[in-house]
């Protein structure tokens, strides 16, 4: 076992993914698509793609973990905002889609039709629910409606739909009653009312109409596309978990480079006592069985596990510190089995045969950074660099996201003038959308099981047998002796 120390000749070997091979078996599985690839992020929240958008300022914003859920996945927002900054990033995955959208934009029905129309542009909607002092509803105003404001001089009331013409339900009313609801009164809004007329949500056809066409998309509890959020162990991160919380963040992560820390251990406790038994609390990173045992005792519902595999992280070199990727996750998904507190593999994916490695390995999910960094959906522009379109993609232990985090979080104390990076920053090439990349790697995955007779998860952690393999057999695997 890792964590303590050895004499020579006891120093135990640790693989990574490309020193071994999952071995084929005799299978009944007669095709790919015959396989589920549903699995947990966490002790409580499914994912019905194992796949996870790292919490990296050049990966994951709003756009991405929006484009993460609807795909059956998790997007982790980056903690290099402010805490207001990373609350509306948040709330712009929330307000994405939903069955009922709880807290509707509204307006006065005496305002300025002017300023309706500059609102709608700043929200990006296109509708608002017109509500008097008491939230009670008077109308509803659409885009359309503003093509007749003229100069702009008249009010929202001379243009909107008035009360007695709108389709409206109750509190409790159910997604196929919304839907016949719409339908039967050709409207695209369903204003939900109490029994005073007092607003208290909105249903829309859109998003009706993209529930039914992703059933698989990660939502939370109240049907909203779920989201995690990072946040670190010192400064800020009581106020900005209970912040996150309060913005209905589903999951959050405690991201530190040592997550077997007495730091990393004391800000979990912390963490949980602050928000309570939600949202859920991801914590790491770890590389070891003992590392993963303390982060789940403390409190963590899951465990994310990688000490230097990642493109942009230099820890192994610059510090000398890790364990290979294959072993640490065996070693921290054996210890946590009993506790059923799933691992997240973070790091070191480059292909989908790595994910299938991983999965198999006995983890749960797996983080992927640097195949996701050049996508349409990560943040950042799109730049020339010699001839090729190119995204930048840094580590965040690198010297410009120390820059960025000192920028951000003046209550942090660390002194950056002293801090010796572990990280690097580098450009990747601009690729297809995420929803392309993700299909790859689950694509591979999906082989991977059929390959090993397992139609779901926990059947490829029970039945998957590894070989290991030399520097050789490693060539072989790649394509050779042509010209490609």
């Amino acid at each position: 076992m890792l964590g303590g120390v050895s004499a020579p000749h006891d120093i135990p070997l640790a693989l990574s993914y490309d020193d071994v091979l999952l071995a084929p078996r005799r299978s009944s599985v007669g095709s790919r698509a015959d396989v589920d690839v549903a699995s947990r992020l966490t002790r409580s929240l499914g994912l019905s793609v194992p796949v996870v958008s790292a919490n990296m300022d050049t990966v994951t914003e709003s756009e991405m973990a929006i484009a993460m859920a609807r795909l059956g996945g998790l997007g982790i927002i980056h903690r290099f905002l402010t805490i207001e900054q990373q609350v509306e990033e948040v709330t712009r995955v929330k307000r994405a889609e939903a069955l009922v959208i709880e807290d509707p934009h509204t307006i006065d029905p005496h305002a300025a039709a002017e300023d309706a129309a500059e609102l709608m542009v700043e929200l990006g909607v296109s509708g608002l629910v017109v509500v008097d002092g008491e939230r009670r509803v008077v109308g509803m105003l659409a885009t359309r409606d503003l093509a007749l404001r003229g100069d702009g001089r008249m009010r929202v009331d001379q243009l909107m739909t008035p009360r007695a013409r709108l389709v409206t339900g109750g509190p409790d009313t159910s997604s196929k009653q919304a839907a016949e609801l719409l339908h039967t009164g050709r409207v695209e809004k369903l204003p939900l009312l109490d029994e005073g007329d007092r607003l208290v949500g909105l249903i829309t056809a859109r998003d009706l109409t993209q529930r039914a066409e992703r059933p698989g998309a990660t939502t939370g509890a109240k049907g909203r596309l779920a989201v995690g959020a990072a946040i670190g162990v010192r400064g800020d991160v009581l106020p900005r978990a209970r912040a996150l919380a309060e913005a209905g963040a589903d999951v959050l992560v405690l991201d530190v480079a040592h997550g077997h820390s007495d730091a990393a251990l004391r800000s979990l406790d912390a963490v949980r006592e602050a928000v309570g038994d939600e949202p859920q609390l991801v914590a790491g990173n770890v590389a070891t069985a003992a590392g993963a045992r303390d982060l789940a005792q403390a409190g963590a519902d899951a465990v994310k596990v990688g000490v230097g595999p990642g493109s942009v992280c230099t820890t192994r070199v610059v510090a000398g510190v890790g364990v290979p990727q294959l072993s640490a996750v065996m070693e921290c998904a054996e210890a946590l089995a009993e506790r059923d507190v799933p691992v997240i593999a973070d790091g070191g994916i480059r292909s989908g045969g790595d994910v299938a490695k991983a999965i198999a390995a006995g983890a749960s999910s797996v983080m992927v950074g640097n195949l996701l960094a050049g996508t349409p959906e990560s943040p950042g522009v799109v730049v020339q660099r010699n001839g090729h379109r190119v995204k930048v993609f840094r580590g965040m232990a690198s010297a410009p996201a120390a820059a960025a985090r000192r920028a951000v979080d003046e209550s942090d104390e660390t002194d950056f003038e002293r801090v010796v990076t572990e990280g690097v920053e580098a450009v990747v090439p601009l690729r297809d959308a995420a929803s392309r990349v993700v299909h790859q790697l689950v694509g591979g995955l999906r082989s991977a099981m059929s390959y090993s007779d397992a139609r779901t998860v926990p059947e490829l952690h029970r039945k998957a047998a590894f070989v290991r393999i030399t520097p050789g057999g490693l060539r072989e695997s790649y394509p050779h002796d042509v010209d490609l």
